[in-house]
């Protein structure tokens, strides 16, 4: 099988919890850790500041952090403090985030994102892996710094459709999908990031896919815990539009079908999970992260088995 990197999204409800999650996945072998960023939470970069130093290893990333509630260079100051202590093992994601949030919760108009994101990104890199003066005039950043020596870190990027992924194709130092079918991957995000990068004059970069995994064998017991962790997917207008090209129509519905379970999740014993990884590599996909679900009368055991599955699969 060509080499697929395991990564986990950690979820924990204190900070010490978080931070002792992520030193258990080292632990186990696990390849990466991820952390998202969501409404007013823990800031996740802080968060990964305090792992750093706990940890030797495992990577360290964000998928994502929402780009309009956080000046670049303000984001690019606290990235570093990472980098520096981490060197090589930290990758900044970043994204738009959706319209609900940004214009809900923060009160800040959700405009142009793909445009807001290009200006970001070039910030972003240009302040983390250039350094020195940066100088630059946009719709959105009008910036004139001295941000200091390079930092060994990369910048990446999410999406769900073709012309965010061109963008991450033609910009990021990597790609992040959240619960896309393998089916929207293939056909829709790959060709982009493609068709972006030969834009750019260079290499595609790193796919990395969101999956869910719960190795249990009960595929009722699977699909009920997906419906808990995941069921709320569907109504969101940005990931209806998403699996509606990705073959999903009653996702506009708002409903999270069987067949789209299965279309996200790997499940079944480790072998299965395994075979599942193997079609992911197969198709061009560099990187998972993994996010468990818990199935069946004692979560706890389910995690920890799925958890010790993926350590096996890694690196």
């Amino acid at each position: 099988m060509k080499q697929l990197r395991i990564g986990v999204q950690v979820v924990e409800e204190t900070v010490p919890a978080t931070i002792d999650a992520i030193v258990r996945a080292e632990a186990l072998g696990i390849d990466a850790v991820w952390l998202t960023l969501g409404g007013v939470r823990p800031d996740s970069v802080a968060i990964f500041a305090a792992a750093a130093v706990r940890t030797s290893r495992v990577q360290l990333g964000t998928s994502i952090v929402p780009t309009y509630p956080r000046h670049p260079l303000a984001l690019a100051q606290e990235a570093r403090v990472v980098a520096e202590l981490a060197p090589g093992r930290f990758r900044l994601g970043v994204g738009p985030s959706h319209p609900a949030s940004i214009e809900g919760m923060w009160g800040i108009p959700y405009r142009k994102p793909l445009s807001h994101l290009r200006e970001y990104l070039h910030l972003l890199k240009a302040a983390l892996q250039q350094g020195g003066q940066v100088a630059f005039d946009g719709q959105f950043f009008h910036v004139r710094a001295d941000c200091g020596h390079p930092v060994d870190l990369r910048v990446m990027a999410s999406g769900l459709r073709g012309r965010a992924f061109e963008l991450i194709g033609e910009l990021a130092d990597g790609g992040l999908s959240w619960v896309c079918p393998l089916r929207q991957i293939e056909q829709v995000a790959l060709p982009a990031m493609r068709a972006g990068a030969a834009k750019a004059g260079r290499n595609r970069p790193a796919m990395i896919m969101h999956l869910g995994v719960s190795v249990h064998e009960d595929a009722a017991e699977v699909r009920a815990a997906t419906l808990k962790q995941f069921g709320f997917y569907p109504r969101a207008p940005l990931y209806q539009r998403m699996f509606a090209e990705a073959g999903f129509p009653e996702a506009t519905q708002g409903v999270l079908s069987e067949r789209m379970v299965d279309a996200i999740v790997a499940y079944g014993d480790e072998a299965a999970v395994a075979r599942h990884f193997e079609r992911i590599a197969a198709a061009g996909v560099e990187e998972v992260i993994c996010s468990v679900i818990p199935a069946g009368r004692d979560p706890g055991a389910s995690a920890q088995r799925t958890l010790q599955c993926l350590g096996s699969l890694s690196g």
